[in-house]
C-alpha cells in the first residue's frame, strides 16, 4: 500500500495539502483538507515531498488591515498648491559595486486643498487587497500611508481611495473613488528625473477639485405611463421581479442550445452575463446566499467571477471548497444588507 493513516499528502488537481485519515482499498483513501473529508483516487494525490524541495519558495506578503489609527496632527506649515496627491520618497542604499539603487518607496498622502477628507484606502497587489486603512486627513497637511519595497512594483501595484468631506455640502458629492495603478519602468523613469532635478520626491495625482453632487433629473411618470410603461411603487418593486435562484449552473450546455457554435472567448461571455443576471436578481431580491456551479477545467470562468465578487459592496464573503454535490467546481457566495 503506497499511503498509511496519517500520511501528509497534496490533492493534484488544487495544489491543497492534506492528509490521509482512513483506506478505502487498494485504490481510494479517505483524506482530509482544510478540515474538510472526502474520498480520492490514489491518482488524484501524491506525497507532498517533491513539490516542497522543488517549488521556488514565495514569501507571501503580509497582510495589514488598520482599524484605528492616532489623527496626523496639522503639518507646522500649511502645504502650498492645490489638489490631492501620493508621494512617493525613494529610500537608496548601496548594491555590491557601491552603487546606489532603490530599496522601497515611502507612500504619503497630500492634501493641498483647504478642505478636509476622509478616506478609506486599499493597497491592492495582483487584484488581492494588501493593506486597509480608514482615517481622515485634514486641510493642507500630509499622511504617512506606509513603505512599499521597490521589488513589489513587479506585482501591479494599485492604490485604491474613496474620499468624502469631513465637513459634509449639500452642494457636493457625498463621496467619489479614485484608484492610480504604479508600474516599474514608470516609476524608474520618474526618479530618474528626480534625480536629475536634484529633488528627493515625486507626485501622482489623485483629484484637484472635489467634484459637485450631480444633478437628478427628474422623469415625469405621467409621460412614461401614458407611453405604455408600467410605473411600480419603490416598495413593491421585487413583486414583480423574475424569481431569484439559490443555485445557479452556468455550464454552457445547460445555459443555450446552440453553445457549439460559440468560440471559447463567447462562451465566457455568455457565461459571465448569465452570473451578472442571476447575482443582480439575488441582490434585488435579498438573498442571504448564493451557490455558483463554474465547474473544474483550467479555471478562468471562477477566476473571472472570483475577480467580480472582490469589488462587489454586497458580497460579505465567498468560498471555493468541496461540497459534497459539487466537488470544488462551485463557490458559495454570502451577501450582507
Amino acid at each position: 500500500m503506497k499511503y498509511e493513516i496519517g500520511d501528509k499528502i497534496i490533492v493534484l488537481h488544487s495544489d491543497e495539502e492534506g492528509k490521509v485519515i482512513d483506506i478505502i482499498n487498494d485504490k481510494m483513501v479517505m483524506i482530509e483538507v482544510r478540515g474538510v473529508k472526502f474520498p480520492a483516487y490514489m491518482d488524484q494525490i501524491d506525497f507532498p515531498y517533491y513539490k516542497m524541495f522543488t517549488a521556488k519558495k514565495i514569501v507571501e506578503k503580509k497582510k495589514i488591515f488598520v482599524d484605528d489609527l492616532r489623527k496626523e496632527k496639522p503639518a507646522p506649515k500649511s502645504l502650498v498648491g492645490e489638489g490631492v496627491k501620493l508621494l512617493f520618497i525613494p529610500v537608496f542604499e548601496k548594491d555590491v559595486f557601491d552603487d546606489d539603487v532603490v530599496e522601497k518607496l515611502k507612500v504619503y498622502l497630500m492634501n493641498y486643498n483647504k478642505e478636509g477628507y476622509r478616506f478609506t484606502y486599499h493597497l491592492v497587489f495582483n487584484e488581492e487587497t494588501n493593506f486597509l486603512l480608514e482615517n481622515t486627513i485634514r486641510p493642507q497637511t500630509d499622511f504617512y500611508l506606509h513603505d512599499i519595497s521597490f521589488e513589489d512594483l513587479n506585482d501591479a501595484p494599485r492604490f485604491d481611495f474613496e474620499f468624502s468631506l469631513m465637513e459634509p455640502h449639500a452642494s457636493k458629492a457625498e463621496y467619489f473613488e479614485r484608484s492610480l495603478k504604479l508600474k516599474g519602468k514608470q516609476t524608474f523613469r520618474r526618479i530618474e528625473e528626480m534625480k536629475a532635478k536634484n529633488e528627493a520626491s515625486f507626485q501622482m495625482e489623485l483629484f484637484t477639485v472635489y467634484p459637485e453632487k450631480i444633478k437628478e433629473e427628474k422623469v415625469d411618470l405621467s409621460k412614461l405611463n401614458n407611453a405604455g410603461y408600467r410605473i411600480y411603487e419603490a416598495g413593491k418593486v421585487r413583486e414583480h421581479l423574475p424569481p431569484p435562484r439559490t443555485v445557479v449552473d452556468l455550464h454552457i450546455e445547460k445555459l443555450s442550445d446552440h453553445w457549439q457554435e460559440m468560440d471559447v472567448s463567447t462562451i465566457l461571455q455568455f457565461q459571465l452575463e448569465k452570473f451578472q443576471h442571476y447575482y443582480d436578481l439575488s441582490v434585488s431580491h435579498r438573498q442571504n446566499e448564493l451557490v455558483i456551479i463554474h465547474g473544474i477545467g483550467e479555471g478562468r470562468l471562477r477566476d473571472e467571477i472570483h475577480l467580480i465578487l472582490k469589488n462587489k459592496k454586497e458580497v460579505s464573503s465567498y468560498v471555493n471548497q468541496y461540497h459534497h454535490l459539487y466537488g470544488f467546481g462551485a463557490t458559495e457566495i454570502f451577501f450582507k444588507y
